[in-house]
């Protein structure tokens, strides 16, 4: 190779050696990734090497410009036969290196222009070397050494250069290795050319220190196999934490390839510059993530670095689940204008929000009563006779209704304003009072209260209405409670008429009854006590008797209808019915026997690929064999077990060039690996979706084997998600769920099961469209002893696998329903590991105790009930991704119902192994379409029952006074009112942890 210019160059009875006087910049630069074990440029004082014979090689030592040495060997014996001059360096140690490269600079006279040169002139020299654990010192023996190569000079000079004294110096690189020895020799034989060895530099390449991602990787030696990587894990920097193992592989060049993984800033440091800073006092960073630390929010403050959370000023709060990037806030100021209204039975109380609410939303108000008399300095708490509709704690709106007061009283109302951080406030809390006297006349009495007949298990009660009701009757209250257990407890229940059937009770014990009546002035008093008896065993066969009859005759009669309609059906539809079910059937057979890659007409069947004799014939039925010179490898950005994973443009006749992935197989490859590689290729040309990867085509005909998949921009979803943490709306969330389920509805229609679904084989394109990927092919090397748990029939993902498949090896649609939970609440959670540090054998043991992942942060109610439905033990009870796609679309066209998250209707468990459930209603609509009432939905709404925490306070008498006449309905809604109240009050429990 043409170098830099020798200058200077003196003959001498025929001989020549170079007096260099300096070399241009650049001639003998040394890369970052060089390791120099020798270089004669550099060395001070004489080399001392050990020439054979002594009048061989002949060592000239000149000094350039700058005072510098130059050690220069020549040779020019070309006017006597049969040379063989060597040249033997001293010994140099190798280092941690395996291959070394050997770097010569020379200058050669070409034989023609030497006058009167013998016949055995040569323009070439040998290059050889010997491995060598230490020094031989002046031991020499020729045949030891191991040829290296024949080294030739691509320019030579002539006696007319001479004159010019300009000349071309060679430069010539050669490889040595492996060298497994501490050490060796480079020896350098002539043979009868006349020569001159300006400089030899030895060196070996190494991959130097590098920050990559916030990770530091240290030197590395490559191997000397040039196709393997190293694979090299990075520590992180100072200050900063994993989040993916970060990894660098070392090519054999010494250059760093395909980084994966990343380190991230610990909580209250930023990235600046590659390196990790502590926050400003002043500022915060909450989270650890390679974002910038943040200003305090308002009315909070730090003096100090590397803060996680900001400080609240005096005065001012931040509650227990309120998220640090929330400005610190304070109690409200009290209620204003409280206003009265009453009238014959209740009380209306409403009033105006705190003109400070403390910055704060969460506000909620609190009514406490006194009754006081004459003396208003002397007051008593009402006790339990009053009654607050919704309720006197917790109130959402500013207004509340008083029932059940007393007449002629005094009553002191207190209305309280409180939000999320009253509770840690020591100062008193403002409230707004108000005193409202009650003047109501007296009302009529219950006069006898009859037993018209009873029970093992219930009472009817019959009376007379008052004389003077004082207005019209709105319905009666009864009172009632065992005669032995009178001072410890009593029931109620209404009745609209004079009359009432108590059920519930203890055969043959005796009850207390009181009875009172409401108008529209109010309630009366109590009635005197009756005492009645239910009854024994027997008194119920009678009345068990007639039912008996009722509904035997009932079922007679409904089976006669039925045997009739039957026969008419059959009569009147036998011959059309036949016709079309034989129709049916020969057309389905000969579906069937026209194209057995069809399992229904119209749907295309998998067909695995290993039920071919021959695997090429898959390849090549369901993939196109591409021209290798239509595609353009432009960057590695992957490696697998199989090969390197590249980027670059296909060219479509007709068409302009499109991105495309690039799989290749590495030389060196058995018939077995090379199969295994092809077998995603025949697997993914079956399929035609919008949302799986789209395979272009193979390249199997020349080397290397290839296969060629659409480019997905953003890489997989689980390192895009993590990378876009936070950044996007639940609606674009669902629309990627939507999605996937719709790939996978695809594959289960073709009864392909992909066994490996999970956010990591989720593919990302730049418009956020997800595809199912990864149907065979190994993925990129990971070390992770937790990433897959290996049983009998090879490696399962557990954290990602169904309970059926991990000990039974049962994959099915089903079990990627379970995966596609586990996606879903990798996305939900923005990318987050399922199970977190948890071992697989713990995931295992927690999931067969009936353990499920909590909902992440934020997450809608109905989309985590839709992951504990894919989560269910039983596989059959879980949804089929066409329920899934259906359900997600029904979210996506009602946006308002992803409003509801976990947090607000989650209903908690009572013992850890049990699953949390979610009610299927959030508000008195949806309850009752939930039991099928919904023909009631007016009958609540007019009488004032509109929100779920009043209706679960109605009794039988209400659900009566508002018009629910059968029995039937009347019982069908009072059982619901206990699973009502039971999700109300899991929902109002506080601190209770998942």
């Amino acid at each position: 190779m043409g170098g830099c210019e020798a200058r200077g160059l003196l003959w001498k009875f025929g001989l020549f050696f170079p007096l260099l006087t300096g070399c241009p910049a650049g001639c003998s630069q040394v890369s970052s990734n060089q390791v120099v074990l020798l270089d004669t440029t550099a060395a001070i004082g004489e080399l001392g090497w050990k020439t054979y014979p002594l009048n061989g090689w002949d060592a000239i030592t000149e000094m350039d410009e700058h005072n510098r040495p130059i050690h220069t060997y020549q040779v020019c014996n070309v006017m006597e036969p049969n040379q063989n001059n060597w040249l033997r360096t001293n010994w140099i140690s190798r280092d941690a290196a395996q291959k070394i490269y050997v770097e010569m600079k020379f200058t050669l006279r070409d034989c023609n222009s030497i006058p009167w040169v013998l016949g055995t002139c040569k323009e070439t020299f040998n290059l050889y070397y010997m491995e060598s654990d230490e020094s031989h010192g002046v031991k020499f023996k020729p045949n030891q050494y191991t040829k290296i190569d024949t080294v030739a000079a691509d320019e030579s000079f002539t006696q007319m250069d001479l004159g010019d004294r300009i000349l071309k110096l060679n430069t010539e690189v050669r490889e040595v290795g492996p060298i497994n020895r501490k050490g060796f020799y480079l020896a350098f034989q002539d043979i009868g050319a006349c020569i001159a060895l300006v400089s030899v530099r030895v060196y070996y390449k190494k991959c130097p220190f590098t920050v990559r991602n916030l990770a530091m990787f240290p030197d590395t030696i490559p191997r000397v196999d040039s196709s393997s990587l190293v694979e090299v894990r990075g520590s992180c920097v100072k200050s900063a934490e994993e989040r993916d193992t970060p990894k660098l592989y070392c090519g054999a060049d010494g250059d760093w390839l395909v980084p994966l993984g990343r380190c991230i800033c610990s909580v209250g440091y930023e990235e600046v510059d590659g390196s990790c800073h502590a926050c400003r006092p002043g500022f915060y960073k909450a989270f650890a993530g390679n974002i910038k630390c943040s200003k305090c929010p308002p009315h909070s403050l730090t003096y100090v670095e590397a803060t996680s959370v900001c400080q609240c000023e005096k005065g001012y709060f931040r509650a227990e689940k309120d998220p640090p990037t929330m400005a610190c806030t304070r109690p409200p100021s009290a209620p204003r204008n409280v206003i009265s209204n009453i009238n014959e039975t209740a009380l209306m109380l409403e009033w105006s929000p705190p003109s400070d609410t403390g910055g704060r939303k969460d506000l909620t108000y609190s009514v406490s009563c006194k009754k006081c008399g004459s003396d208003t300095s002397q007051c008593e708490i009402c006790g339990g006779g009053i009654r607050f509709i919704p309720r006197h704690t917790g109130l959402i709106n500013s207004s509340v209704t008083v029932l059940d007061f007393v007449s002629h009283v005094n009553y002191t109302f207190e209305i309280e304003a409180m939000n999320g951080v009253s509770e840690l406030s020591f100062s008193p809390k403002p409230f707004t009072a108000i005193t409202v006297t009650t003047d109501q006349d007296a009302l009529s009495l219950i006069g006898m209260v009859r037993k018209d007949w009873a029970s093992q298990n219930s009472i009817a009660l019959s009376w007379q209405e008052p004389d003077f009701p004082n207005g019209a009757i709105l319905d009666y209250e009864i009172k009632y409670y065992e005669k032995e257990h009178e001072q410890l407890s009593y029931s109620s229940t209404r009745s609209k008429a004079p009359s009432v059937i108590i059920t519930g009770l203890k055969p043959a014990t005796k009850y207390i009854f009181h009875i009172r009546v409401r108008t529209a002035a109010g309630y009366s008093g109590y009635s005197q006590k009756f005492e009645f008896e239910t009854g024994d065993e027997t008194s119920d066969i009678a009345a068990e008797q007639g039912q008996i009859l009722v509904i035997a005759t009932a079922a007679v009669g409904g089976f006669t209808l039925l045997v009739i309609l039957t026969l008419f059906f059959l009569i009147t539809g036998r011959c059309q019915w036949y016709i079309k079910a034989k129709m049916k059937s020969e057309e389905k057979r000969r579906a069937h026997l026209q194209n057995g890659h069809l399992r229904f007409p119209g749907i295309k069947t998998y067909i695995d690929p290993d039920t071919y004799e021959d695997p090429a014939l898959a390849v090549h039925e369901f993939a196109k064999e591409i021209d290798p010179s239509r595609i353009r490898i432009e960057r590695v950005i992957g490696a697998g077990e199989f090969g390197e994973v590249c980027s670059g443009r296909l060219k479509t006749p007709g068409k302009r060039e499109i991105p495309v992935a690039i799989k290749t197989l590495k030389s060196g490859y058995v018939d077995r690996q090379r199969r295994d590689f092809l077998r995603e290729a025949s697997i993914m040309g079956q399929f035609d979706h919008p949302n799986i990867i789209r395979l272009e085509g193979v390249v199997t005909k020349s080397r290397p084997v290839m296969i060629v998949v659409e480019y997905m921009e953003n890489g997989s979803l689980d390192s895009f998600l993590r990378k876009h943490d936070g950044h996007f709306t639940v609606i674009q969330l669902v629309g990627m769920l939507r999605g996937i389920a719709s790939g996978m509805k695809y594959l289960s229609d073709m009864g392909y099961v992909h066994r490996d679904l999970a956010a990591r084989n989720i593919l990302v394109n730049s418009n956020l469209m997800c595809k199912v990927s990864d149907f065979g092919l190994s993925r990129v090397l990971e070390d992770d002893p937790e990433a897959a748990y290996t049983t009998s029939g090879g490696k399962i993902p557990i954290r990602w696998t169904a309970p059926e498949a991990i000990a039974y090896r049962k994959f099915s649609s089903a079990s990627d329903a379970w995966s596609y939970g586990i996606v879903m609440w990798e996305v939900m959670s923005y990318g987050e590991r399922p199970y977190w540090e948890m071992s697989n054998q713990d995931v295992i043991l927690s999931i067969e105790e009936g353990y499920r992942l909590p909902a992440p942060m934020g997450c809608p109610a109905s989309l985590h009930q839709l992951m504990l439905h894919c989560w269910q033990k039983e596989r059959n009870h879980r949804p089929k991704f066409t329920d899934i796609v259906s359900f997600l679309d029904k979210l996506i066209r009602n946006p308002s119902s992803l409003h509801t998250l976990v947090e607000d209707v989650l209903v908690m468990p009572d013992s850890p192994g049990e699953v949390p459930e979610y009610p299927l209603f959030v508000s008195v609509i949806d309850w009752l379409d939930s039991i099928k009432m919904g023909q009631y939905k007016n009958n609540f709404m007019a009488a004032g029952f509109t929100t779920l925490e009043v209706v679960s306070r109605m009794s039988i008498d209400d659900i009566r006074r508002i018009g629910v006449v059968l029995i039937g309905h009347q019982r069908r809604i009072v059982s619901s009112l206990q699973t009502l109240r039971l999700h109300m009050m899991h929902i109002q429990e506080k601190g209770f942890n998942v």
